[in-house]
């Protein structure tokens, strides 16, 4: 029974993803100027390719990805040949970062460096689409795109249906959306609407199911060296959202899918995808979630979910070749909005002054500037006011004392209590460099019943840890373990409570001293084992 509940679910995650990621690699595709068939290709050959070699990750063409594709082929006017040899060497280049320990780095890359990037990208996105939302060419710049937005004409009817776009993408009930995915229904409805009132607007026109035929990359050395660059980026982009998603869906499916795996895998197929002119692409984060949240468990639902594509594709071509691009510049804007970090943006005032200074770096040089970039600038930035912050620090001459008492009594505890109760000590400044790693420290907890994390430092934490603490909470409530927090510092305390640290562990569960929350637990043990509680 168990193995069919695993096929079921796997189907159902196939549709369900296939249905999420139908509209987007329609619109990524018209986005870069390959056309709508490079996107649907995309999702079917990358999916089908690194979902039977990596593992549970729903692959395809995704809005960073695609965004630093389309800047480097309207920025530069590359020829199709050229870009198929820009995406074979980033196909290359990531296959090898696969072989090295450089995966598992991505861990190490501070919040706001990937709030400001993701920020960025969202806002590119949705500039990059404000044009074709109403009419008009997308420019290769958002600069240039905002001036022809005030200077050329409107197409009214495009206005219109992009208009209406919006309004189902955005307003579409949840209820709803998580039966019918809102972009779907807008790209039906669009179409529609717009055969039936003959609106003069442009549209996909031409779309294949034909298995789209092999290109030869450029092998002239000349040409080869100056795709290197764009390849690079190409690479470290689309690896890093495939490492940020595996993380996403390892925790959710609470395993363990190997970083190497993951990127050679996808390395295999983003090779596949550039020698048929598809687009690159990397694991999808919403795609996957949404496969694993109806019941997906196996590798087969990146069978499934292509396999559903490409009925899609032979079944529904004439009706795709009258999509208006106004239509799917809305579902993009949409697409844009979903990868800001509105998590971050309901904190910020809270944030230290630092990790603002690194987001907003990052944040306007992904927008005007370069994305790749941006990210080296943010996590040089980052490491050299973290450098400041450790030097200031050292400067006050801090002592570590060691407590005879507290020591002895943690012996006593883990004797008596068998490991229900467990102390944790965070010593010194809970940062973003040590975050990630407290994180894999709490990834099972066996047997332990009451958690008591003692923070003894007085400095502030920064988003990264925020965020951790806010994980390793979530993760311990997971498994039925009580935290318990020690916090003697009282602007800790506050930024805590700001933060709503406090309001999700419970006031009562909070203390001052390490005494009085081991007394509450073995209270809380005793009452539970005479019934009282």
């Amino acid at each position: 029974m168990k193995v069919l509940d695993k096929i079921r679910g796997d189907f159902l995650g196939g549709i369900v993803s296939s249905i999420v990621a139908l509209p987007q690699a329609l619109a990524f595709g018209v986005a870069t100027g390959l056309g709508a068939g490079a996107g649907v290709w995309s999702a079917i050959i990358l999916c089908f390719i690194a979902g039977i070699l990596g593992g549970v990750l729903v692959s395809g063409p995704t809005g960073p990805v695609t965004i630093v594709l389309t800047s480097m082929i309207l920025t530069h006017s590359l020829e199709l040949q050229t870009i198929v040899t820009v995406m074979a060497l980033a196909a290359i280049f990531q296959f090898i970062i696969g072989l090295t320990p450089l995966p598992g780095i991505v861990k190490y890359v501070p919040y706001p460096v990937i709030s400001g990037f993701m920020n960025g990208v969202g806002t590119l996105l949705i500039l990059l689409q404000l044009n074709p939302l109403i009419g008009q060419p997308i420019e290769a710049s958002p600069v240039e795109g905002l001036k022809k937005l005030f200077t050329s004409p409107i197409n009214h009817d495009a206005l219109i249906l992009g208009g209406l776009t919006l309004l189902i993408v955005f307003l579409t009930p949840k209820k709803i959306n998580r039966i019918f995915p809102s972009q779907i229904i807008a790209l039906i409805l669009g179409t529609i609407i717009s055969v039936k009132m003959g609106a003069d607007v442009t549209r996909i026109s031409e779309i294949s199911f034909n298995f789209p035929g092999f290109i030869t990359p450029v092998l002239n050395p000349k040409v080869i060296l100056d795709c290197v660059p764009y390849a690079l980026v190409l690479a470290i982009i689309a690896s890093s959202e495939s490492l940020l998603t595996g993380l996403v869906v390892d925790s959710l499916t609470k395993t363990k899918t190997p970083p190497k795996r993951i990127l050679t895998a996808q390395g295999i197929g983003n090779f596949f995808c550039a020698i048929t002119g598809s687009l690159f692409g990397s694991a999808a984060t919403m795609r996957s979630a949404a496969a694993i949240n109806v019941g997906a468990a196996t590798r087969l639902v990146t069978v499934i979910n292509p396999l559903i594509l490409l009925t899609v594709l032979i079944c529904f071509a004439d009706f795709a070749k009258q999509i208006p691009l106004c239509v799917l510049a809305g579902i993009l804007i949409k697409i844009g909005y979903d990868i800001i970090d509105t998590k971050l943006l309901k904190v910020i005032k809270y944030a230290p002054r630092d990790d603002l200074y690194v987001l907003a770096v990052v944040f306007l040089l992904t927008v005007f500037y370069n994305l790749i970039f941006a990210v080296g600038a943010g996590i040089t930035l980052a490491s050299l006011l973290y450098a400041k912050r450790v030097a200031d620090k050292t400067s006050l001459g801090v002592k570590t004392v060691q407590d005879d008492e507290i020591d002895e009594l943690e012996k006593q505890l883990f004797k008596v209590y068998n490991y229900q109760i467990r102390v944790v000590h965070i010593d010194g400044q809970f940062f973003f460099g040590s975050a990630t790693q407290l994180v894999a420290q709490f990834e099972e907890q066996l047997g332990t019943k009451f958690l008591i994390l003692n923070y003894e430092s007085g400095a502030l934490l920064d988003i990264s840890a925020i965020f951790a603490l806010e994980d390793i909470i979530v993760r311990l409530q997971g498994q039925r373990i009580r935290i318990m927090l020690v916090v003697k510092n009282e602007e800790v305390r506050g930024q805590l409570k700001d933060l709503n640290i406090v309001a999700q562990v419970g006031e009562e569960n909070v203390f001052y001293n390490e005494y009085d929350a081991v007394d509450s637990a073995k209270q809380r043990i005793k009452n539970k084992f005479l019934g009282q509680g």
